[in-house]
This record gives structure tokens, C-alpha cells and sequence, in this order.
């Protein structure tokens, strides 16, 4: 892949060496987004061979994982679910490692860019294709335009999956670099009670909503039932069981 052509076509700066701000550079054969180290960290990058991810596959505990029981993941039934916050593709990899078909979906140019980049190295690697052949990727803004996504991408979901950006509070510590990163790019996810509305005029079955496990619901209809972990929980909004 000739990433410095996927920059260009998605209106990205580009350059060979980190500068003040982000942009997107190529190091050691993927697309990342860097900038200044001490305000963002290292290289940020969408990797589904290893990292994170190649542990959730091996260690997670499967279908026992939050997310799998909150997308209705069965011991043997596996729905088609859109990740319409998709971010760096973790959970979609997680959900697909776990036999789903999944349909991300990113608003932002830049992560997109990286998930289109992780999406064919992993197509590449003997151990990720058959996973990275359950994924599927699209670029829109799912709070406004997700009904037209689904339509274009021909993928009606029986689930549906956000984990909305939470909005920080002034006085709060400073957040991860990571998500400094997501925040410059993005801004709070304001409009998550949108979301959830387009989400739920969507999916056929369920919306699943990832929150920090003390945080309120996203203002609006209140979840059918919950879901907690540790530091996570999920509200679930059922329209009907999966089968």
C-alpha cells in the first residue's frame, strides 16, 4: 500500500518526521499518526496482528467477554453487528475473532486511514485474514448519516455498537495521551444522544452502549438492562431477542 497516496486522497497532512501537530507518517511499515511525544505520546496506529489485540484473541476469555455478551454473542450464534464508534477497531476485531460479521464504521479521515491500513496487514497474516475477512470498513459520520452507510455498504445490523467518547471535566486529571489524540481529532461525543436515536431507528435487534461504569446513561430512552464489569459497564436497548 502506497500510504502516502491514502494520505493524499483523504485530504491528510503527511511528512516524513513528526512535527508540532499530528500527522500521518510511515514507520516501520504502517500508518501512524504522531506528533509532539510529550503532549501524545508515541506513534498512534491501528494494529490487529499484535499488541492489544493479538492478547484479547489469545487471553481474553472469548464469548465471556463484556462485549461479546453485550452484542449477544451465544455459545454458538453470532450476529452481524455495526461498530458505529469503531476508533482503533478494537472491540470490532474482538467481536470478529469471535465468528461476528462486523461493519465499522469511523468519522474521522485520519482514523479511518489507520484502519484501513491495519485492516489490510492483517488480510496479509496468516493468522488475522480469515478475522480481518469479517470486517468491513466505511467512512461516515454515523450520528447523521448512518441509515445511508448501512444502505451503501448493504449491511443490515442486528446489533448495533457505540462507545461513545465520554466529555471530560475541567478539573479532571489529565486524560491518556491516546485519547488526547482522539479528542483533538474529534472533540466529545455532544451529540451521543443523536447517535443512540440513529442507532436504534437501525438495528433490528439491540443497541449495546459502552459507558464508564459510574458515568449516566446518554440522555434519552433508558436501557432495557445493564451489563457491568470493572470499570466498564454496558446499557442495552432491546427491540427483540436474538434468536
Amino acid at each position: 500500500m502506497d500510504l502516502k497516496s491514502l494520505a493524499e486522497r483523504l485530504g491528510l497532512p503527511w511528512q516524513e518526521t513528526p512535527g508540532a501537530g499530528l500527522t500521518l507518517m510511515q514507520c516501520d511499515g504502517a500508518l501512524v499518526l504522531a506528533g509532539d511525544e510529550r503532549r501524545y505520546g508515541k506513534p498512534l496506529k491501528a494494529d490487529f496482528v499484535a499488541g492489544r489485540v493479538a492478547h484479547r484473541r489469545l487471553f481474553g476469555g472469548g464469548r465471556g467477554q463484556l462485549v461479546a455478551k453485550a452484542c449477544g454473542l451465544g455459545k454458538t450464534q453470532a450476529p452481524s453487528i455495526i461498530d458505529a464508534t469503531a476508533g482503533l477497531g478494537r472491540d470490532a476485531f474482538v467481536l470478529a475473532s469471535l465468528g461476528a460479521e462486523v461493519l465499522m464504521i469511523e468519522r474521522v479521515p485520519a482514523i479511518f486511514a489507520l484502519l484501513e491500513d491495519a485492516l489490510a496487514r492483517a488480510a496479509c497474516n496468516p493468522e488475522t485474514a480469515p478475522i480481518a475477512a469479517r470486517l468491513r470498513l466505511a467512512h461516515g459520520d454515523a450520528c447523521r448519516e448512518l441509515a445511508a452507510v448501512v444502505a451503501a455498504a448493504d449491511f443490515p445490523p442486528q446489533v448495533i455498537h457505540l462507545d461513545p467518547m465520554f466529555p471530560h471535566r475541567a478539573k479532571s486529571a489529565l486524560v491518556k495521551k491516546e485519547m488526547r489524540i482522539f479528542r483533538d481529532l474529534a472533540g466529545d461525543d455532544d451529540d451521543a444522544p443523536r447517535l443512540l436515536e440513529a442507532a436504534l431507528d437501525v438495528a433490528s435487534h439491540r443497541v449495546a452502549v459502552k459507558r464508564p461504569r459510574t458515568a449516566p446513561a446518554i440522555d434519552g430512552p433508558m436501557p432495557r438492562h445493564v451489563i457491568e464489569g470493572k470499570t466498564s459497564r454496558y446499557d442495552l436497548y432491546v427491540h427483540r431477542a436474538l434468536a
